[in-house]
C-alpha cells in the first residue's frame, strides 16, 4: 500500500471533506482518503497497482478542485 499528501486549493467546509472523500473512495484501488481542510491536503491510501497519483489528481480536479504541484 502506497501513501500520497495532495496539496488541493478550494476546500473550504464539511461537504468539500465529503465531496472529496467520496469521490476518491469510488476509485478502485484507494483503501483511504482523509481531507485536513486546515493544511489543504488529502492524504490517499492507496494501490499502486491499481491507480496512478496522476490519475488521483485528475479525479480530485473533475470533483471541482484545484491540484497544486
Amino acid at each position: 500500500m502506497s501513501k500520497a499528501v495532495i496539496k488541493v486549493e478550494g476546500m473550504s467546509c464539511g461537504h468539500c471533506v465529503a465531496t472529496v472523500e467520496g469521490g476518491l473512495a469510488k476509485i478502485n484501488g484507494i483503501e483511504r482518503a482523509l481531507v485536513n481542510l486546515e493544511n489543504k491536503e488529502v492524504t490517499v491510501e492507496f494501490d499502486e497497482s491499481k491507480v496512478k497519483i496522476p490519475d488521483i489528481e485528475s479525479n480530485i480536479e473533475e470533483l471541482g478542485y484545484d491540484v497544486i504541484k
